[in-house]
């Protein structure tokens, strides 16, 4: 098994043995620990391709999961439906940029299909070297004693779950600012603020995700997949496609698809 990275201390904390017997290590396993000591609160961390490496108690009860190695290994596809799982996966690429995602108020699904207002932050992790090498993030639900979320950051996520149930509908920015009860203008400022792409960019990236993994695990054509995932035509599929991930959807299935 190939040596995985070792975390970089976190900012105020000491270095590598300045704490001896106690290590690093020990110090996040410690630091892990108290998670399974908090009330609904998620927390968790994911290594470079999306899998988890680290699961709270929280986590395991959301999901409906007996024990970690229910999860440990796997990503949110496995996990998850294939549209949310297509969000998370796209908040990680903004995380391993570099970027941090902090006080999003957005709706979280539980293992009994009810949903629930939470405020989330998400943070890069770095190795010895300096490397991103994964991500943490840590949610937690909006209850009495947290400050009274912003109103248009609510709207804004009722879009979003909105986008993600509907994404093959044809959506114009004035349709979504109806949907959020705003301005086009307002919308779209807070829309970037929140989500740090415009609404069109995350149809297209929410479109792509979902086809990349049809593109994987379903032998359908590209022409019905295209159809499928609210694109006008193949061609267009293949345009938008190429502009997300680098490759054609038929260069993308003959790279990663399973026999």
């Amino acid at each position: 098994m190939q040596a995985q990275p070792q975390l970089k201390p976190l900012h105020g904390w000491p270095a590598p043995g300045a704490l001896d017997p106690l290590s690093l290590p020990d110090m996040v396993r410690a630091v892990c620990s108290l998670f399974d000591h908090i009330a609904d609160v998620q927390a968790w961390i994911k290594d470079r391709e999306g899998c988890y490496r680290f699961i709270n108690r929280g986590f395991l009860l959301n999901y409906g999961l007996e024990s970690a190695a229910k999860a440990l290994g796997k990503s949110d596809f496995d996990l998850s439906p294939a549209h949310i799982a297509a969000q998370f996966r796209m908040d990680d690429q903004h995380v391993l940029s570099g970027q941090r995602i902090v006080g999003r108020i957005e709706m979280v699904g539980r293992y009994d299909h009810t949903v629930v207002w939470c405020v989330t932050h998400k943070v890069p992790l770095e190795d010895a070297d300096g490397a991103i090498c994964g991500t943490a993030g840590i949610t937690a639900p909006i209850d009495d004693r947290a400050p009274e979320p912003d109103q248009h950051d609510i709207a804004v996520a009722h879009v979003v779950g909105v986008l993600q149930k509907r994404f093959a509908e044809k959506w114009s920015n004035e349709a979504l600012a109806r949907e959020a009860s705003l301005s086009v203008r307002a919308f779209e400022r807070r829309f970037v603020k929140v989500f740090h792409v415009s609404p069109q960019q995350y149809l297209r990236r929410l479109r792509a995700g979902l086809a990349a993994r049809e593109l994987v695990y379903a032998h359908q054509p590209l022409a019905v997949i295209a159809a499928n995932f609210g694109f006008a035509d193949q061609s267009h599929f293949t345009r938008e496609f190429r502009r997300e991930t680098g490759m054609t959807p038929a260069q993308y299935r003959k790279q990663f698809a399973r026999n």
